[in-house]
């Protein structure tokens, strides 16, 4: 029988790719280059799924430097710029003809555009913040506190999705802290990385990519898991969280769990394409091996 995907707190560490409608994120770096792969990734997904995407870059970026960005290598993005499902805009503007930020000022504009994109035809609205922008209009760290706490109702039953972006040069390492700890969500900080975490019922979760660049990390912690789980008896592993899992990483798994003679019962919670990978890869001549379905929203 398949197992529902978990709530927000079980899933509160996501790769970009699996940002949804009503995902409210966190995200720091130190990094230009790879702040512009979660840009970017996170622009061609919302524009591939039919939904409107504003862009706030760091205020006094050239946009010709930002739509160069996200048109490398090919100019993908350039006609949804011309149609209007592409916009590159500045808080700034977006709170205009108000001179000062306030939260409520904010949040009733971005639900004026997320009807405004809806009523347009597109499926929803995106949005990328570079919190640059907080310095340059001299809003405080209290006001931000309260605008990332309190704006659920911004996102609760709306078609809209956001990344609040923050620079750990020029933020406090407090302020970074409390605002990541604010956000229902908080994104692995560079494509293709892996992050493993344990779920409030011990099974030890894997999130991101299992691929070639991060196989050793994935087997090394599979190996520590498993004989960490030797006292027990049992494992329960969950790969529904990667965005991809490698044909080779499944199949190190599989040798793994089929050379653990300490325990009797390994189950591993997989999506539908996971399970046909380990099934196709021979997991049910395992006998200690038990898959699970994992559904998660589209």
């Amino acid at each position: 029988m398949p197992i529902p995907a978990g709530d927000s707190a079980r899933d509160r560490v996501i790769p970009v790719h699996q940002m949804r409608p009503g995902d409210h994120a966190f995200v720091s770096y130190d990094d230009d280059e790879i702040r512009w792969d979660v840009l970017t990734a996170f622009t061609r997904l919302g524009l591939a799924r039919g939904e409107r995407v504003i862009v706030f870059p760091r205020p006094g970026l050239p946009e010709e430097e930002v739509l160069a960005r996200l048109d490398f290598p090919n100019r993908t993005t350039a006609t949804a710029r011309i149609r209007g499902q592409l916009v590159l805009s500045s808080m700034r503007r977006l709170i205009s003809p108000d001179p000062a930020f306030t939260a409520d000022r904010q949040w009733s504009r971005l639900r004026e555009e997320t009807a405004q994109a809806v009523a347009e035809g597109y499926t929803g609205l995106r949005a990328f913040i570079d919190m640059h922008w907080v310095p340059e209009l001299g809003a405080d760290v209290h006001t931000m506190m309260h605008r990332e706490s309190n704006a659920d109702e911004l996102f609760k039953g709306r078609p809209y999705s956001e990344i609040c972006a923050y620079d750990r040069r020029w933020f406090a390492p407090e302020v970074l802290t409390a605002m990541a700890e604010a956000h229902p969500r908080n994104l692995l900080e560079q494509l293709g990385a892996l992050h493993t975490e344990r779920t409030p019922d011990g099974a030890l979760c894997f999130v991101g990519e299992a691929d070639t660049a991060t196989k050793r990390l994935f087997l090394t912690s599979l190996e520590l898991a498993l004989a960490q789980g030797a006292a027990a008896g049992r494992l329960t592993l969950d790969l529904s969280r990667l965005h991809f899992l490698s044909v080779g990483c499944a199949t190190g798994l599989l040798t793994l769990v089929q050379e653990a003679n300490s325990l009797s019962r390994v189950e591993v919670r997989a999506d539908p394409v996971q399970l046909r990978t380990l099934q196709r890869l021979g997991a049910a001549s395992i006998s200690r091996l038990t898959l699970s379905e994992v559904t998660r929203p589209c």
